[in-house]
């Protein structure tokens, strides 16, 4: 995969390229500053971009607007924001965005560089890839509409699980519950949010992003085996 790279730490930067092109990836780019990355995005042609978000000059949010501006210039292109904090103001902005293909993890959390470069691939794959972290902050900041009242609490927490990109089986095993029942309050959910099927079978992402726009975490944490909240 050709992979372009935007980080102004040089020894991070160098160790990306390193654990990159190991793992059989081209690096096609690696900047210490969002400044040229339009014009190098559309020289380089990436297949997937990597960007901090606190870049030079201010270390505020360059790196996050700049993923801003790529993907309303290429919409296809996907993009993973990598960074020790959540900048909430854009971050919003990004993730309920009309498209997938994008991840926002957090550096002190990627423990395993395997699972790191899994999450590269599925994101090149359409995917959104979202640290826990990251949900849980921009949960914080948004109210619940009218579509989310409608949810049992037991979906709101089938729901916070899709958010953090969980599988079914991963659902049903954090929830105490059969896969089946999982299915049934995912169906529950699509129907109240009125996400109805397309031919992409983009209901699971979007309604991650309802649940990121609108949803709060439910207060006392996910139900245990009986049904009780922990």
């Amino acid at each position: 995969m050709r992979i372009l790279i935007c980080e102004d730490s040089t020894l991070l930067r160098e160790g990306l390229v390193r654990v990159l092109e190991d793992a059989g990836h081209t690096v096609v780019a690696a900047l210490p500053h969002a400044g040229d990355i339009v014009e190098t995005v559309t020289a380089s042609a990436p297949e997937l971009c990597i960007l901090d978000v606190r870049l030079p000059p201010t270390f505020t949010d360059e790196g996050i607007r700049a993923a801003l501006t790529l993907r309303a210039q290429h919409p296809t292109l996907p993009v993973l924001v990598l960074s020790q904090y959540v900048e909430e103001r854009y971050a919003s902005d990004l993730i309920t965005g009309q498209n997938a293909a994008l991840g926002y993890l957090l550096k002190d959390r990627v423990a395993d560089v395997k699972d790191f470069l899994d999450s590269i691939d599925r994101i090149a794959a359409g995917a959104t890839v979202l640290d826990p972290e990251v949900v849980a902050q921009l949960l914080t900041r948004r109210a619940r509409d009218e579509r989310m009242s409608r949810l049992t609490d037991r979906e709101r927490s089938v729901l916070a699980l899709i958010a953090e990109g969980k599988s079914n089986a991963a659902i049903a095993t954090a929830l105490f519950v059969s896969e089946a029942s999982v299915e049934k309050y995912i169906t529950s959910l699509f129907q109240k949010l009125g996400l109805e099927q397309d031919e992409h079978g983009n209901r699971r992402v979007l309604a991650a992003l309802v649940h990121l726009e609108h949803g709060t975490s439910p207060a006392a944490g996910h139900p245990d085996q009986n049904g009780t909240n922990r």
